[in-house]
């Protein structure tokens, strides 16, 4: 029990080192932002996102939630801390039009956290029955994420380049969900096993794109519209 406790500690501990560096990946972009005073053509719906599902994994992790889940709350915590500061960034140099859909996201996105917070601690007194609900949403939002890279993917086999799809962070996706699939093994947590086993299989099928197209790519040309389009499915698959 002890060695499994302790391998499940390293293993978590390893996930959230992999984790925090593909929260950190955004940064050139936010740097770009900052540098330029103005968010140009990039869209803040992936960091809004993430700010959510960030939410919602960190209060999974809470001991009256999920007990014995502190590294999931040390990654999602950071990362909601980081997200936020990105959206904020965001929102310092965005239109006004922008800054209002940045509003009524956020708002409505803590209105939808506080509603399952006092749902979960009202309605539902054990930790298994808490647990159930917070993971299945967590679950559905870790599902409607993935559209992002499966936007790219697609991309990818119709313009046979993988110039937007960068090979080490397909790597790090794929990385990181099979350390977290090996966590939710060793004390099994099948909330925290679907999403990632989704996220290792995204991983693999990312892989075999890029082996399969790499010498068909033209890394030469540009696209504006593809490289805008491809850079939010590729922002939204880090989270």
């Amino acid at each position: 029990m002890t060695d499994a406790h302790t391998a499940r500690t390293v293993v978590g501990i390893i996930g959230n080192v992999i984790s925090f560096g593909l929260f950190c990946a955004p940064i050139p972009t936010i740097v770009k932002i900052w540098k330029m005073k103005s968010v140009s053509e990039f869209k803040p719906d992936p960091y809004v996102a993430t700010v959510l599902n960030c939410m919602m994994w960190t209060f999974y992790g809470l001991p009256f939630v999920q007990p014995d889940s502190l590294l999931v709350i040390t990654i999602n915590g950071t990362g909601l801390f980081m997200e936020l500061v990105y959206v904020t960034i965001f929102f310092i140099f965005a239109t006004s039009a922008i800054r209002r859909r940045i509003t009524i996201a956020m708002v409505i996105e803590v209105i939808f956290m506080t509603v399952v917070i006092f749902c979960t601690l009202y309605f539902l007194h054990t930790t298994k029955q808490r647990s159930m609900l917070i993971g299945v949403l967590c679950i559905v939002f870790n599902v409607i994420m993935y559209a992002a890279p499966l936007t790219v993917m697609k991309l990818v086999i119709k313009t046979k380049s993988v110039k937007y799809m960068p090979f080490f962070l397909s790597l790090a996706n794929l990385t990181n969900g099979v350390v977290w699939v090996i966590y939710a093994c060793l004390k099994f947590d099948p909330y925290i096993l679907v999403p990632n086993s989704l996220g290792s299989l995204s991983g693999i099928i990312q892989l075999i794109l890029y082996a399969t197209y790499y010498k068909t790519t033209n890394w030469n040309d540009e696209d504006d519209h593809d490289k805008r389009h491809s850079n939010a499915g590729i922002e939204l698959s880090e989270a």
